[in-house]
């Protein structure tokens, strides 16, 4: 599944680093790292990126390419969850990050397109219900929207709140550029280079590769979930999986539209080689909690074909973004970080505004500045129905470990599975997946080395993934995302 952006573009090149310290070690090449690394290096700081993939590899280079301060029901959400003050702030964040990226498109000439945002109703009843509350949300804490009653798409709907003047984009546009400026600015992008741990004590050492480590001031984890569990954030984090396809079409929306109520479907338009294309998205899940991935990907296409029939798909894809438990992202020092260590996690598939908004925050932190609208969010109070969320978030980490594991006990473990699948089940007691990918089978422990969840298999993706916190892994055991820093690992190959 090759997402429409990165589809025969070239990584990016690494840097080689020759040094083994620097002011700030910045962890993931996607927006939030690279524009955190910026913002350090123009303030003349020696600044190292340290990808453990290639740039743009998950969230980030996955995104539908949405910039836009009305998202979905998220303000009806927060504001049912926080203070006003807190909401108004959210929304200051994340249009100071929206302005943010137009301003820097313009100068650097990264082609970004003006938008409607729409939060649609898909239907008179519960829909209307929740995008007019969405309406008047966004209204209150200030935000320019006006209600529609008729739309110009051709699916049902029962009108939407509408937000001029967002915008949209190709984020590997954006991305590129940004790694070209921090390294204009003296900073060294490493792809690659998987970072296993940082110290615990004194000035941080990063631990990264094969071995290698790094000494620095200050440590940014950027990597869509923490790779350190001092803070926590597993377990109050919802990893969460959805789906995006590219179709060519003679006339897609030129709206940016996401359904107010399930199942959730987005709607874009983007440039194409050959004229516009129509991006369709949702159809999101838990990680590891689904029968079947590729079903959500049958279930865009049949909603695809049967609103927009002259639809000639290109493209399919996935993302995985991560929910905080009181929708707000979080960002700052780390608990028990000694002060050196920060964190961004929890954008809600909104990271494009999110991560600018983080970086800035982080950068002021780092530098000594303020911001007002992140002292406010810093600030905020976990009210009781905030921690209930995250009772209820780790009581379906325990359902779904207690499911996946009996699962895999009462499942023998085949000899061999047909190319394209796999299975786990139980050999020699011990919970294990076989798979064949490409015409190789490969057998691997299916156990999560991050906190031990027995894997389940993703028949979309051809990997292993995690219904506890997300971590997934390639068929033959290589760590594409999460919070695990180790592979699983392998049993045999022929």
């Amino acid at each position: 599944m090759t997402s429409l952006w990165n589809d025969g573009r070239p990584p990016v090149d690494s840097d080689t680093l020759d040094r083994d310290s620097c002011d700030d070690v910045v962890v993931g090449a996607g927006l939030t790292g690279l524009m955190s690394a910026l913002l350090l290096a123009r303030a003349g700081r020696d600044v190292v990126v340290l990808e453990a993939r290639e740039v743009g590899a998950v969230t980030t280079g996955s995104t539908t390419g949405k910039l836009s301060v009305l998202q979905g029901t998220t303000l009806s959400g927060l504001l049912a969850r926080h203070p006003e003050d807190v909401v108004r702030a959210y929304v200051e964040a994340n249009r100071e990050g929206l302005h943010w990226l137009l301003r820097y498109g313009e100068d650097r000439g990264v082609p970004m397109e003006r938008r409607p945002a729409v939060t649609y109703a898909p239907d008179s009843g519960r829909g209307r219900e929740r995008a007019r509350a969405e309406h008047d949300a966004a209204a209150q804490v200030g935000l320019g929207v006006r209600w529609q009653d008729e739309l110009p798409v051709p699916f049902p709907h029962a009108g939407g709140t509408v937000l001029a003047d967002q915008a949209q984009l190709d984020p590997f546009d954006l991305l590129e550029q940004l790694v070209a400026d921090v390294r204009a600015e003296g900073g060294v992008v490493v792809t690659g280079a998987r970072v296993h741990g940082v110290s615990k004590v004194g000035r941080p050492t990063v631990q990264y590769g094969d071995g290698r480590t790094l000494r620095c001031d200050t440590v940014v984890l950027a990597t869509g979930t923490p790779v350190l569990d001092r803070g926590l954030y597993f377990a109050k984090l919802t990893p969460e999986r959805s789906y995006a396809l590219a179709f060519e079409h003679p006339a897609p929306p030129e709206l940016m539209m996401l359904s107010a109520s399930g199942p959730t479907r987005s709607v874009r338009d983007a440039p194409g080689s050959a004229g516009r294309l129509l991006l369709i998205g949702g159809d999101g899940h838990v990680v590891g909690r689904t029968p079947s991935e590729a079903a959500h990907v049958e279930r865009l296409r049949a909603w695809t074909h049967e609103h927009f029939p002259e639809a000639v798909e290109t493209h399919h894809w996935s993302a995985q973004d991560y929910r905080s438990h009181d929708g707000v992202p979080y960002v700052g020092r780390l608990p028990r970080g000694h002060g050196n260590i920060y964190v961004a996690t929890g954008f809600a598939k909104w990271g494009l505004t999110n991560a600018v908004a983080a970086g800035l925050s982080i950068a002021a932190d780092v530098l000594g500045g303020r911001l007002p609208w992140a002292d406010r969010l810093h600030r905020r109070v976990t009210r009781p129905s905030s921690a209930l969320n995250v009772v209820r978030t780790n009581a379906g980490v325990t359902v779904a470990a207690v499911r996946s594991t009996l699962d895999a006990e009462l499942r023998p473990l085949p000899d061999e599975v047909p190319d394209g699948s796999g299975v786990v089940g139980r050999a020699d007691g011990v919970p294990t997946g076989r798979a064949s990918t490409d015409g190789q089978s490969c057998a691997v422990r299916a156990i999560c080395t991050h906190l031990g969840g027995t894997l389940t298999w993703n028949d979309a993706e051809h990997t292993w993934d995690c219904p506890l916190h997300g971590s997934r892994f390639d068929a033959r055991g290589d760590i594409l995302e999460g919070p695990a820093t180790r592979r699983l690992r392998t049993y045999d190959t022929r």
